[in-house]
């Protein structure tokens, strides 16, 4: 059974069998994804994360359909109609679509029309007439006339319902309405009944009809939604007249009264069973398919904010800020932790706006500030053009600092367990302020569907958007290297082979024992055996470090052969990373053996010339126009902005007011655009030209093509 499951996942992932068999052993062995990807690269032939994660996805679902198949197996052996021919056609089986049509006959069913018509002895009667063989009727009926079927009318309905209930479960009927749907399904939604002020705004899907294999995942899932909230009608199917013509073919084999009858079951059968069954088929994998896409834009875009530039190491000031309630400012060290909290009130009704600036004067002298972050939500705007009067000679670097699930974090039980005297506000603040010291840091303690670079993320499957989005913050995490002194349990808790007991571990020992000072110290902590050691050493780093290494991507395993390198060229291995001479005259092929090939040594070498180096590059500040509201705005204008999230539409571009503008996929660039992350990123900087204004409901129409 595994050889089978290895040879289809090579044929649909169309990968060589070694590397999947390699692959599934490396996982079953507690392997992770990252260190796979990372580190053994010579038994997977160099797959990335995305293929290893497609093969363990294949291998899930494989081995699901086996727990379905030994189900149905069970089922119809305990109904005693399980013949050698149906064992073998089930266990030959891998389409669970298939295996499903095959067992629908078997299946235990409520009570159907079908089943009353059957308690009434009428299923001879469907026999005889779906054999259309009589032209006269009247005879075949007479037997089956009593106190529970007075009549022949009775008596034909009941024999059609049982003769729709043997259409619906026929598999080829099943599969020509399901090649109907596939080629030709239409997707029709119109308002409910009296909803047409309340549903407003889906006004555009009220009388609305596309075909379903054209329908982007953005608009099937704002019709669904609309649906789901009771606004909207919907329906999916392939024209009628049609599908009929090709049963017809199927099932009419005369042209007598008992085909005429079979004929009416025919209609019915599908009006009332097939088509609403493989509706229901279509409904759920075009919402499988439109979830796949969501999730895929959802993950690319947490990706690029996950790995957004840190400041890295600088003392921040951090601003939340509010009109009515005030700004809640916090002071951060250089490792993000809480100096002292204040509030400031510089925005209508106190008005106290020079009262505020000598207050973060003062505390920038103080506390030897070096970057202010400022909250882009509400009073953001008004609040960043305040700092620059303040500090007009760029004395301070301001930031103005996406805090989208900033709340929802300051209100989480993480919050209360690093600040469990402080109130939310003073928390939301801090989360603004590390957001800038280290996104990747700050942002894994948020829930993903919080932090609002997503598209429908709450319309999608729940489970599969959770499994996707731990995969993507696993893998950033892991990319860029943990300094294991500094990493909060949250972080830790993402890094190859740790999870949170043993996360919560190595915050205890360094709490204990001190710093840690070498990879190998890792193996004192508490419940870190061998194997979660060899999955986790190479993605955490050891700044100053005895072992130089330890400071590097390189894993322990590998330090043999990067000492064997530095004495083969006479010099240290420390020599051997400062000096990109030495590096030179490393012969790679030297080194290759049974475990080690060429990807492994390349990496090796790429490592040793950026020891400790943050992949991620370093924050810049955005000098947005000088505008803060609609009204600043003209058609035609070209300003700076920052994209804040991308969808299969277009882009989200923040361009210094309240509330985002939006450039349409048609406007991305001067070519087509098929898909928008090809041209733009979360946090990318750009320059677009105000296109229109809808200052009613306070939109703005962008393009990046600036020519108009």
């Amino acid at each position: 059974m595994e050889n089978k499951h290895i040879n289809i996942i090579s044929d649909r992932l169309s990968l060589p069998i070694r590397k999947v068999t390699n692959t599934l052993g490396l996982l079953r062995e507690g392997a992770t994804i990252p260190f796979i990807a990372r580190y053994r690269k010579e038994a997977t032939g160099e797959l990335d994360e995305v293929e290893i994660a497609a093969i363990q996805g294949q291998m899930k679902k494989l081995d699901e359909l086996e727990k379905r198949r030994e189900s149905i197996l069970s089922s119809i052996e305990e109904q005693g109609k399980l013949t050698d021919d149906l064992r073998k056609r089930i266990e030959a089986t891998y389409d669970l679509t298939v295996l499903e049509d095959i067992y629908l006959p078997y299946k235990k069913k409520r009570k159907t029309k079908a089943s009353v018509a059957r308690e009434k002895g009428l299923e001879p009667l469907a026999t005889a007439l779906f054999q259309q063989n009589q032209q006269q009727i009247s005879k075949l009926i007479d037997p089956f006339l009593t106190d529970e079927v007075p009549d022949e009318d009775a008596a034909l309905e009941g024999a059609r319902h049982i003769i729709s209930e043997w259409m619906s479960e026929d598999e080829a009927a099943r599969n020509k309405v399901r090649f109907a749907f596939s080629r030709n399904a239409i997707i029709k939604s119109k308002v409910a009944r009296g909803k047409d002020e309340a549903g407003k705004k889906y006004r555009d899907y009220f009388e609305y009809e596309e075909a379903l294999s054209r329908c982007p995942s953005h608009r099937l899932l704002a019709i669904r939604r609309g649906e789901e909230e009771g606004f909207l009608r919907v329906n999916i199917s392939p024209p009628e007249e049609d599908t009929l013509w090709d049963l017809e073919k199927l099932f009419l084999t005369g042209n007598g009264e008992a085909t005429r009858q079979v004929k009416l079951a025919m209609e019915d059968s599908y009006k009332r069973l097939l088509s609403p069954s493989i509706e229901t088929e279509y409904r759920n994998l075009s919402k499988g398919l439109a979830d796949e896409e969501a999730i895929k834009v959802f993950t690319t875009n947490l990706q690029q904010l996950l790995l957004a530039p840190p400041l890295g190491q600088k003392r921040v000031l951090a601003i939340d800020p509010g009109f009515r309630t005030g700004c809640k400012v916090v002071c951060l060290d250089d490792n993000g932790n809480l100096l002292y909290n204040t509030a400031i009130y510089p925005h209508p009704p106190q008005k106290e706006t020079e009262r505020s600036i000598d207050q973060i004067k003062k505390l920038v002298t103080k506390y030897k500030i070096q970057a202010i972050a400022i909250g882009n939500g509400t009073a953001g705007r008004e609040t960043l053009a305040i700092m620059r009067k303040a500090f007009p000679a760029n004395e301070v670097d301001l930031f103005l600092t996406n805090e989208s699930g900033a709340s929802i974090y300051s209100a989480s039980e993480i919050a209360r367990e690093e600040f469990p005297t402080e109130d939310i506000t003073v928390r939301g603040a801090v989360s603004i302020g590390r957001r800038l010291l280290d996104p990747l840091a700050e942002l894994v303690k948020i829930d993903p569907k919080s932090i609002g670079v997503g598209q429908y993320q709450h319309d999608v499957n729940q489970v599969k958007l959770k499994d996707s989005l731990d995969r993507v913050v696993e893998s950033c995490v892991n990319s860029v290297g943990i300094n294991i002194n500094t990493a909060s349990k949250h972080l830790l808790t993402y890094v190859s082979g740790l999870g949170p007991v043993l996360a919560a571990n190595i915050v205890d020992f360094r709490q204990k024992e001190g710093s840690i000072t070498s990879r190998s110290q890792l193996k004192k902590v508490p419940r870190m055996g061998d194997k979660a050691f060899e999955q986790c050493a190479g993605f955490l780093r050891v700044p100053n470090a005895k072992n130089p290494l330890d400071n590097t991507a390189v894993h322990p395993e590998r330090y043999k052969l990067v000492k064997k390198m530095a004495d083969d060229l006479g010099c240290k291995v420390q020599q051997l990373i400062e000096d990109k001479s030495l590096r030179q005259e490393v012969k790679l092929n030297n080194y290759v053996s049974e475990e080690v090939g060429l990807p492994t040594l390349k990496d090796i070498l790429s490592e040793l010339e950026k020891p400790g180096l943050d992949p991620r590059g370093e924050a810049k500040t955005v000098e947005f126009a000088a505008i803060s509201t609609i009204d600043d705005l003209n058609e035609g204008m070209i300003v700076p902005g920052v994209v804040t999230n991308v969808t299969n539409f277009g882009a989200f571009v923040d361009i210094g007011i309240k509330g985002d503008g939006l450039v349409h996929i048609s406007q991305i660039a001067n070519r087509f655009v098929k898909d928008p992350s090809e041209v733009v990123s979360v946090a990318q900087e750009v320059r677009v030209r105000i296109l229109e204004l809808d200052k009613e409901r306070g939109r703005v129409s962008l393009s990046m093509r600036l020519e108009g």
